[in-house]
């Protein structure tokens, strides 16, 4: 049955709401040849930005080919590689004779094969018949730029989960061959081929991008902003019309600012309410769906907190409080976070497990809006804003 809320999968169409000036911009990017990188905190929105982005650029009309994987589960060099090779080739070819053309002639030389009982058996399009050395590296990761020219098409390849290259075996060693190839091939005249790096581990990605500047000045940064108050309240608005409801903008406002115009967030929020209401939605019926929508999310809260140290928690209760300067004296002594050095481990440690990042003011702020909520109000036992 289809929703006017939906939570559990990317949007396009009718139901993508706002972005339209990064749909613009990555969709520019795109037919220039140029790499992206997108990272935000989980259920932000990147892969509807992304498919919405293709959308847009099929309706006018633009010819390209799109390969996509993951590194959720990545963790060996190898298997990013295979991976990376198997997503541009089943990008442009359909049938295992193809396949097997394509890396014979691409990965001639390489310890890549295409072996027939492995791909009928495992679906796997590249096998190893020996340990990996640089060459094998490089020529997989030369593949796409290849295969576009010889296609006629541009690709456009799609990393996500990016922050995951590190858990291998040498990431920065992928990473700094990954940028050689690019920067070559661009300097050889190959520019039909696009990559787009995700990541939904913030801080992971900007180790990357900005610590390492590994591909500095060959990568687009874009940044999503968050989907303004009122289009979020005009689309959920819609979203209860349709069931025959109404409501009162000024309770959703409030629910969008909670939120932080987080529409994974928001979306679940609605549809909770639109199951618990006839009519007229009032607000004790948003407050029922809010305390629901916090016990289905706390066990991974409390998981969370569980996992902190006294003085993290300490820490993280100084940022909620609104400090920024968390080395004065008066900050470490009021909240006995011991000394400077400390506080300096403690905002690295907060920042590797992905509770707060730094903005560009280097200002902390929370990355998850309802664990934020929560924290505040069930844990600290604060006043919520």
């Amino acid at each position: 049955m289809d929703s006017a809320f939906i939570y559990n999968k990317y949007v396009t169409g009718k139901n993508f709401i706002g972005r339209k000036t990064e749909t613009t911009i990555l969709a520019n990017l795109i037919r220039g040849g140029e790499s992206v990188c997108i990272y935000e905190a989980p259920k932000t929105g990147t892969t509807s930005v992304i498919q919405q982005t293709l959308f847009n650029m099929r309706i006018q009309g633009g010819r390209f080919n799109i390969g996509e994987l993951s590194l959720l589960s990545t963790r060996s060099i190898s298997c990013f590689l295979k991976q990376f090779g198997t997503a541009a080739i089943r990008a442009v070819a359909t049938t295992p004779g193809e396949y097997s053309t394509i890396v014979e002639k691409h990965l001639e030389g390489t310890h890549f094969i295409f072996d027939q009982k492995a791909f009928s058996e495992l679906d796997e399009i590249l096998s190893l018949n020996w340990d990996l050395d640089d060459n094998d590296i490089r020529a997989v990761l030369r593949l796409p730029y290849l295969l576009s020219e010889e296609s006629g098409a541009n690709l456009v390849i799609i990393l996500d989960d990016f922050q995951n290259i590190m858990l291998t075996e040498d990431g920065d060693m992928v990473c700094s061959i990954f940028e050689k190839t690019m920067k070559e091939m661009r300097e050889a005249g190959h520019q039909s081929c696009s990559f787009i790096f995700c990541g939904n581990m913030v801080n992971a990605m900007k180790y990357i991008f900005e610590h390492k500047r590994y591909f500095y000045r060959q990568v687009n940064r874009l940044e999503l902003r968050p989907v303004e108050d009122k289009e979020s309240v005009e689309h959920i608005t819609k979203g209860f019309l349709a069931s025959g409801k109404v409501i009162d903008r000024n309770l959703l406002t409030g629910a969008a600012r909670l939120f932080r115009g987080q529409l994974w967030y928001l979306n679940h929020f609605a549809a909770i309410s639109d199951s618990l209401s006839k009519g007229y939605i009032m607000e004790n019926v948003l407050m029922e769906a809010l305390s629901m929508l916090v016990a289905i999310h706390e066990p991974r809260f409390v998981a969370t907190m569980n996992d902190l140290t006294t003085y993290q928690v300490s820490m993280l209760k100084a940022i909620l409080d609104g400090n920024t300067k968390f080395s004065t004296s008066d900050v470490i002594s009021k909240y006995k976070l011991n000394s400077s050095a400390n506080v300096r481990r403690l905002k690295d440690a907060l920042c590797k497990k992905e509770i707060i990042t730094f903005n560009e003011k280097d200002e902390p702020v929370l990355l998850d809006p309802l664990f934020e909520f929560w924290v505040r109000r069930d844990y600290f036992k604060m006043p919520t804003k």
